[in-house]
């Protein structure tokens, strides 16, 4: 492990150095102290290789993990340093690197008044960079072995910015060029596609008998981690087929090479960003939502700061760090047009779908990623909020059957207070919010409190559970009909607006939600009034999780035996036909 660096001031670093420019190395932050102990060792190479050309150096994160960057600033301004270099240590020109940085930066400058900085491009994509890869990958191929006989799968972070995985996919390509692999593919290992088993599933069927997965970041992290397991997980169901995995890029001299480079850039003026398809500025296609976003810097756990204290800064490349942005300067000054009113956030009711975490889309997941605040149902995919930063506040809004339960108007109250005080809301429910889950009555909440809303549809457990079960809902020749029913009211029920005669006279499939509690009064009543009593069953309980099971019946047996079984919410319950399709 490398041995964590103490980022104190030092003679050298003080001495008469009056012409050279202090540089803030700024990283995101993690959760795993190897990362942050590779991240401080990086810093004392670069301090190390600059010494001749660098003033005083120091770095610091935007959350996670010490020391934050308010230190970090802090210190330069105590060596009386008010015109600094603010590095972004990132990958790819995603939105920490954006925004997130520039917020924070914006935030310094108000504590410190006078404090001004010029601010460095991300990293990538950098030959330095396809170099270090390129040695990572050839450390774990077996000795001798042609690169002809080997395939990379690139795995990257994965962003709800087109353009950052853009990058990934160019570095892909450029790694593959003149090297000799045998094929380089990109992937992500969170927020897009294709995901870590797809692209190993692909280069399997492409013939692949050695692959090297090779995480394309910076530093040890989670998501490093991820990618292991879901590669060990992958080459144990595919024996004989050779997976390895590369070291991360780490602390080295290419790196701190690149990051000298990239300050002298930055005093220079010479900062090529692409604006051509940043989706703060461009109309992107399924991303027209980000044009203008006010950006907000993360709250730091060991920078005494909270949601009360966002400062907007509208997405600029850097505000007014960014002289060498001109072209920028009209569109920071004014008013996007479909930026909401000061004070004003977004509510996005986001469909979670059947319950595992990868059977959300993406939209959602990247909706999810950028939540300041996240109002979630008990049904909900709630292992995804676990990737969620310390500063998202999470809202539990669970509504146990038969126990403590939050109001609609709760619910709707809650969401519209969070978006009025600015904040990027996620209404996340289960299956879709437009079936059976009141997603509409919480849109008319925002649009009656003036606040701007979206929906994101999400695959309900109505189609999922039946799929999951190996039934198909219909069927050519056999079912062109299927109905989806609420069954949380029996028939006869004086509030029920189910015609549940004529469903029991109908021949196309049947699907029932919430119906546990009343199975058993629902089919007798189909039975009275014409469905066949020996019409097949199945109840699908707990869909898509590992404690899924499903349980064949007929339809004059299946109330017995839901109580037999013991039943539990969730469970969907399909009746027709097309059940007996259904092959174990």
């Amino acid at each position: 492990m490398t041995r964590p660096v103490e980022l104190t001031a030092r003679p050298e670093d003080t001495v008469p150095g009056a012409g050279r420019h202090p540089l803030v190395i700024v990283g995101h932050g993690t959760r795993s102290p190897l990362g942050v102990s590779q991240f401080l060792a990086l810093t004392e190479r670069v301090r190390t290789r600059g010494r001749t050309t660098l003033g005083h150096v120091t770095a610091g994160f935007i959350e996670l993990s010490a020391p934050p960057l308010t230190d970090a600033v802090g210190e330069q301004v105590a060596h009386g340093n008010l015109s600094l270099v603010a590095l972004p240590l990132v990958l790819a020109a995603a939105g920490h690197g954006k925004g997130d940085i520039p917020a924070a930066m914006k935030r310094e400058q108000q504590r410190h008044p006078g404090l001004t900085y010029r601010y460095g491009r991300p990293l990538g994509p950098h030959p330095l960079l396809h170099q270090a890869v390129e040695q990572r990958i050839d450390a774990v191929s077996p000795d001798g072995a042609d690169r002809c006989d080997t395939y990379v799968a690139l795995i990257g972070r994965g962003s709800s910015d087109p353009d950052a995985n853009a990058e990934i996919a160019k570095v892909a390509r450029l790694l593959w060029e003149g090297r000799g692999y045998a094929g380089v593919e990109a992937a992500f290992i969170s927020l897009a596609e294709p995901s870590v088993p797809a692209v190993l599933d692909k280069l399997h069927r492409l013939g692949a008998q050695r692959i090297v997965v090779a995480p394309y970041f910076l530093f040890e992290g989670v998501l490093p981690e991820r990618i292991r397991t879901q590669a060990a997980e992958f080459a144990q169901g595919h024996p004989g087929l050779d997976i390895r995995v590369s070291d991360v890029i780490g602390d080295c001299d290419e790196l701190a090479e690149l990051v000298l480079q990239r300050h002298t850039e930055a005093l220079s003026g010479d900062i090529r960003m692409n604006c051509d398809t940043c989706v703060y500025r461009i109309a992107v296609p399924g991303f027209g939502d980000k044009v203008g976003r006010p950006q907000r810097p993360h709250d730091h756990p060991d920078d005494p700061v909270g949601h009360s204290h966002h400062h907007d800064e509208h997405h600029r490349h850097g505000a007014d760090a960014h002289d060498h942005h001109d072209h920028h300067a009209d569109v920071a000054t004014e008013k996007p047009r479909n930026l909401v009113p000061d004070g004003v956030g977004r509510v996005a009711i986001v469909g979670g779908g059947p319950g595992p975490d990868d059977l959300m889309t993406v939209r959602g997941m990247r909706l999810l990623a950028e939540a300041d605040v996240v109002v979630v149902d008990r049904l909900a995919p709630r292992g995804l909020l676990a990737d969620l930063g310390p500063q998202v506040l999470v809202v539990d809004a669970a509504k146990e059957p038969r126990g403590p339960s939050a109001t609609q108007e709760s619910i709707n109250q809650t969401i519209v207070q969070h978006a009025r005080a600015g904040r990027r809301v996620v209404r996340l429910k289960g299956g879709d919010p437009y079936l059976f889950g009141r997603g509409h009555e919480e849109a008319l909440a925002c649009s009656d409190a003036g606040v701007p809303w979206t929906v994101v549809p999400g695959v309900s457990s109505a189609l999922a559970a039946p799929a999951l079960a190996g039934v198909p809902v219909t069927h050519r020749g056999l079912a062109q009909d299927v109905t989806i029913v609420s069954g949380h009211l029996p028939p006869g029920h004086p509030d029920s607006l189910v015609d549940w005669s004529t469903l029991a006279r109908a021949t196309g499939t049947l699907v029932l939600l919430m119906a546990v509690e009343n199975i058993g009064k629902i089919a007798s009543y189909l039975v009275e009034h014409g469905r066949d009593p020996q019409a097949s069953v199945l109840i699908v309980e707990n869909a898509g999780d590992e404690r899924q099971r499903s349980l064949p019946a007929r339809l004059d047996d299946v109330g017995r035996l839901a109580v037999e079984q013991r039943v539990v919410p969730p469970a969907v319950v399909v009746v027709g036909s097309v059940v007996d399709l259904r092959r174990d």
